[in-house]
Protein backbone atom coordinates (compact mmCIF):
# COMPACT_ATOMS: atom_id res chain seq x y z
CA UNK A 1 0.00 0.00 0.00
CA UNK A 2 1.36 3.61 -1.31
CA UNK A 3 -0.88 5.49 1.53
CA UNK A 4 -1.16 8.70 0.45
CA UNK A 5 2.13 8.68 -1.72
CA UNK A 6 2.11 8.02 -5.26
CA UNK A 7 -0.38 8.99 -7.40
CA UNK A 8 -3.09 8.99 -4.49
CA UNK A 9 -1.23 11.99 -3.42
CA UNK A 10 -1.32 13.81 -6.59
CA UNK A 11 -5.24 13.32 -6.88
CA UNK A 12 -5.64 14.88 -3.69
CA UNK A 13 -3.50 17.52 -4.67
CA UNK A 14 -5.48 18.29 -8.26
CA UNK A 15 -8.68 18.11 -6.31
CA UNK A 16 -7.86 20.92 -3.95
CA UNK A 17 -6.25 23.00 -6.51
CA UNK A 18 -9.50 22.21 -9.03
CA UNK A 19 -11.92 23.13 -5.81
CA UNK A 20 -9.36 26.41 -4.97
CA UNK A 21 -9.56 27.43 -8.56
CA UNK A 22 -13.59 27.00 -8.81
CA UNK A 23 -13.97 29.13 -5.34
CA UNK A 24 -11.59 32.05 -7.18
CA UNK A 25 -13.77 32.06 -9.54
CA UNK A 26 -17.56 32.27 -8.35
CA UNK A 27 -15.29 34.87 -5.92
CA UNK A 28 -14.27 36.82 -9.21
CA UNK A 29 -17.18 36.74 -10.70
CA UNK A 30 -19.68 37.93 -8.02
CA UNK A 31 -17.25 40.76 -7.75
CA UNK A 32 -17.23 41.94 -11.27
CA UNK A 33 -21.26 41.64 -11.19
CA UNK A 34 -20.86 43.92 -7.81
CA UNK A 35 -18.96 46.42 -9.52
CA UNK A 36 -20.17 46.49 -12.73
CA UNK A 37 -23.09 49.36 -11.04
CA UNK A 38 -24.46 51.53 -13.59
CA UNK A 39 -21.87 54.70 -12.37
CA UNK A 40 -19.31 52.21 -13.55
CA UNK A 41 -20.82 52.43 -17.21
CA UNK A 42 -20.24 55.97 -17.36
CA UNK A 43 -23.30 57.33 -17.47
CA UNK A 44 -24.51 60.75 -16.51
CA UNK A 45 -27.26 60.70 -13.87
CA UNK A 46 -29.56 62.60 -16.59
CA UNK A 47 -29.08 59.73 -19.03
CA UNK A 48 -30.05 57.02 -16.38
CA UNK A 49 -33.13 59.14 -15.38
CA UNK A 50 -34.82 59.47 -18.79
CA UNK A 51 -33.88 55.56 -18.96
CA UNK A 52 -35.84 55.07 -16.01
CA UNK A 53 -38.47 57.12 -17.58
CA UNK A 54 -38.76 55.84 -20.67
CA UNK A 55 -39.16 52.45 -18.94
CA UNK A 56 -41.96 53.71 -16.51
CA UNK A 57 -40.04 52.84 -13.63
CA UNK A 58 -40.89 56.47 -12.39
CA UNK A 59 -43.70 59.00 -13.20
CA UNK A 60 -43.76 61.93 -14.94
CA UNK A 61 -43.73 64.07 -11.58
CA UNK A 62 -40.47 62.09 -10.00
CA UNK A 63 -38.93 62.53 -13.76
CA UNK A 64 -39.40 66.28 -13.12
CA UNK A 65 -38.78 66.58 -9.61
CA UNK A 66 -35.67 64.39 -9.44
CA UNK A 67 -34.17 66.31 -12.85
CA UNK A 68 -34.63 69.83 -11.02
CA UNK A 69 -32.70 68.09 -8.39
CA UNK A 70 -29.96 66.46 -11.00
CA UNK A 71 -29.42 70.05 -12.29
CA UNK A 72 -28.68 72.09 -9.28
Amino acid sequence: MMGYGGYGGMLMWLILIIFAGVIIYFVVSQSKRTDNSIDSRGESPSEILKKRYAKGEISKEEFDRIKSEIEK
